[in-house]
């Protein structure tokens, strides 16, 4: 399912203003747990008479009510409940003190006729997806002024101006901020000191925003040994069957203040999960410091790494990485990516990623084995042709200054004789 799509309303579809935003404090115990801040707007396409089909676009009202909202120790919920039987909810999950959204959940009543007016259905429907979402640290709230818009089955929803702390720990709201990757503008920050260990300790959160496609990198060269090659596969359940392959040994290089770091990504005791659609596919590695969030989209002929995030936790705080406009590791769908070689890409002006004996397949997976592999450029044998069509090319050109030269001084020399 695409995500980040434009609203498209019918021409008959009724639109309502974009204009108020809904707050909303969450208590345990009495205190507060979970605090919330944001504007939505919500778009359905529904039928009505004579077969068609009618959009109809509403925000969500200002006296919305905050329903069955909870936190617990490691998840949290906010729910809104609103009109006849509808409700907009997202759950968060907390893991190593990093937080992030995990899916939304739209449930809408089709018999309620001063939402859905002329509906030939009485239904009441659920929509769930997963948002492109930052990690977050503890004690800081994610801040999103910019508009998302997440695309489900007949619905989209637009969210921005969002303020969201999903774990209070202490009562009240941080004043510490985490923003999304829209809202912060891109600065390319040259390397200037190649640091392969972190500092003292200091409670800083570093974030960057979506930068333009990977290019190379003008980071120093790394000089921690060839990470470890981790192998990790998804199924479609429990029982299902494998729909998401992926081999590669992992560095990170980053500038965190004016300090370059590097990590090696440990495969060994790392956690993996994600999910495998017909259109988009993810995959989550979470180890003790790193977590890497990789989206895969296709385009039915041609898949391509589509959005990387990371959030790598050191001794200097918590670095947040993010991009979602990469085409990367591009190759035909049922067919799987492969770099032996290692490949290295700027995802931000502060995130280089490096890659070793990368072997990918995000879809179209066969009888739990890759396909056939599409490979690099740097691993096919064109690869060995530049140099060697450069040789020659320098040969030939050696060759015919050569003739040239013996040409003219025969020329000259002829001519000397005959005076």
């Amino acid at each position: 399912m695409s995500r980040h799509a434009a609203l498209v309303l019918l021409a008959f579809g009724l639109v309502f203003q974009m204009s108020h935003g809904i707050e909303v404090n969450v208590t345990k115990d009495n205190k507060l747990c979970l605090y919330a801040n944001l504007m939505l707007n919500l778009s359905v396409s529904y039928e009505v008479a004579a077969n068609k089909s009618q959009t109809i676009e509403f925000e969500l009202p200002a006296d919305a009510k905050p329903g069955d909202s909870k936190c617990e120790d490691a998840s949290s919920t906010l729910m809104l409940k609103f009109g006849e039987g509808h409700s907009w909810s997202v759950n968060f999950t907390l893991k190593d003190k990093v937080y992030q959204a995990d899916v939304i959940t739209f449930t809408y009543n089709l018999n309620d006729s001063t939402v859905f007016p002329n509906s030939q259905s009485n239904e009441t429907l659920t929509v769930t997806e997963k948002p492109h979402t930052a990690h977050v640290p503890m004690d800081t709230c994610f801040s999103c002024k910019s508009k998302e818009v997440i695309e489900a089955d007949k619905v989209n929803m637009t969210l921005w101006d969002v303020l969201i702390q999903a774990f209070v720990t202490n009562g009240s709201k941080s004043e510490n901020i985490t923003s999304c990757a829209a809202d912060v503008p891109t600065t390319q920050v040259p390397p200037t000191t190649h640091v392969t260990s972190t500092t003292t300790a200091a409670p800083v959160t570093n974030t960057t925003s979506t930068a333009p496609p990977a290019t190379t990198t003008p980071m120093p060269t790394p000089t921690l040994p060839t990470p470890t090659i981790g192998k990790y596969s998804l199924k479609t359940d429990e029982n299902g069957t494998t729909c998401l392959l992926a081999n590669f040994g992992l560095r990170i290089a980053f500038m965190q203040g004016k300090k370059y770091q590097e990590m090696n990504f440990e495969p060994n005791g790392t956690q993996f999960s994600g999910f495998c659609g017909a259109n988009s596919s993810e995959l989550v590695l979470v180890s003790d410091d790193i977590t890497i969030k990789l989206t895969f989209a296709n385009d039915t002929k041609k898949f391509r790494l589509h959005a990387l995030n990371v959030t790598a936790k050191t001794n200097s705080g918590v670095f947040v990485a993010a991009n979602t406009n990469l085409s990367l590791w591009e190759a035909s769908v049922g067919s799987s990516y492969m770099c032996n070689k290692e490949q290295n890409h700027t995802i931000t002006s502060l995130l280089t990623i490096y890659t070793f004996n990368l072997q990918v397949q995000p879809f179209g997976v066969t009888k739990d084995v890759f396909s056939t592999a599409e490979e690099c450029f740097l691993d096919s044998d064109l690869s060995f042709l530049v140099p060697i069509a450069v040789g020659v090319a320098l040969s030939f050109l050696i060759i015919l200054v050569l003739i040239s030269y013996l040409i003219g001084r025969r020329k000259s020399r002829t001519g000397y004789q005959s005076v």
